[in-house]
């Protein structure tokens, strides 16, 4: 009977700030999802529709073959089905330079700038099928924070990973500093909408990506750097401590993803380098000071085998643009604020390319 009572409390005060987060959030969806935990031998997911909370429960044994439905509150046109990957492993961190390659950065939950980007530069059609053949569609970072569709996304992504894959292409999905942060537990950037969301659940923001979650689980076999052709591909950048330790892509990968979810902090002190504020996705010093050498970025280059650098996470214009005579390349831009842009190579040809699909030959700078 006290477990009872106990438990009716702690759901009626789930409930009570789940509204409370929602009424403050103007800009929230009624509809989320679906979420997907494993718990024992059973998979639950579930959904918010109409800001209710809808839970179907199965044997995780008979998740191949299931197909999940997203939907929006407000597009009913953007809907779109998910099948549920049979097995989840971590990609290589090498690959051949495709004929076509896109790569986009800090898109950061706004799933309609990403679509529209896609539509315009022919990835995708309408229905979300992959239309770009044996290219590959790169992501450097910052799936997560600020933007009010992130589950969303994370699911088409999901979806167009399982598509291109079918058609010989390839989606890439490196991970960023907001991604890591969501792992690890550092919140501050999240939409508060997730957060009332996840409470309606009765569960905590935390508990929507962790390791016993279908994202949670894909989430955690993703790189943090890769080698595409001759381009060096990550979220901030190599900084001269990374440099230093003179480890093979492989080797960075592998030593640093069991700890996505886990506070820099409290890393192990030989992957500071790579998960601390100068590592890997947090690293600003080919844009701000103090900026990293010629030298710094040419034994980069020499380290890995690289022609050129690209890096998200630090908005230097409002246009992708090349620095350091073109070895380093920027993809941030600022989707918040309405500017859509990509990196596309076509061909061996640089160029920048926006949501109406014109292209700019990319000049070194």
């Amino acid at each position: 009977m006290h477990l009872s009572w106990r438990t009716a409390c702690v759901s009626a005060v789930f409930t009570i700030l789940a509204h409370q987060a929602m009424a403050q959030d103007s800009t929230q969806t009624t509809n989320d999802g679906p979420y997907v935990f494993y718990k024992d031998i059973h998979l639950h997911v579930q959904y918010l529709k109409d800001s209710t909370v809808r839970t179907d429960t199965m044997l995780a044994d008979m998740k191949n073959g299931l197909s999940l439905p997203v939907q929006f509150s407000d597009r009913p046109n953007w809907d779109f089905e998910v099948p549920l990957q049979a097995a989840l492993q971590s990609p290589p961190v090498e690959y051949h330079m495709p004929d076509k390659l896109f790569i986009v950065s800090d898109i950061e939950g706004e799933f309609g700038a990403f679509r529209t980007l896609l539509l315009a530069n022919k990835i995708i059609d309408e229905q979300y099928n992959w239309t770009y053949g044996k290219g590959h569609l790169v992501i450097a970072g910052d799936l997560f924070d600020r933007g009010s569709t992130v589950v969303e996304y994370l699911w088409l992504l999901y979806k167009l990973e399982q598509d291109a894959g079918a058609h010989g292409g390839m989606v890439h999905v490196i991970l960023g500093n907001h991604d890591i942060m969501n792992l690890s537990g550092d919140f501050r950037y999240v939409q508060p909408k997730y957060t009332a969301h996840a409470a309606l659940m009765e569960r905590s923001y935390q508990d929507l990506f962790d390791s016993q979650t279908e994202l949670g689980r894909w989430l955690r076999t993703k790189n943090i750097i890769e080698k595409i052709g001759d381009l060096l591909v990550l979220h901030g950048g190599v900084s001269q401590e990374v440099n230093q330790q003179g480890l093979a892509l492989a080797d960075i990968n592998n030593r640093c993803r069991p700890y996505y979810a886990t506070p820099h902090a409290q890393a192990p002190e030989h992957l500071q380098p790579f998960l601390g504020r100068t590592g890997i996705f947090w690293y600003r010093g080919y844009f701000a000071t103090p900026k990293a050498s010629m030298e710094q970025v040419d034994s980069t280059l020499r380290s890995y085998g690289v022609q050129h650098i690209v890096v998200g996470h630090t908005i230097v214009d409002s246009v992708v643009t090349t620095h350091y005579n073109g070895k380093v390349i920027a993809v941030d831009v600022n989707q918040h604020n309405g500017e859509h842009q990509a990196l596309m190579v076509d061909r061996g040809k640089y160029y920048r390319v926006d949501e109406h699909g014109n292209r700019e030959l990319l000049k070194e700078e």
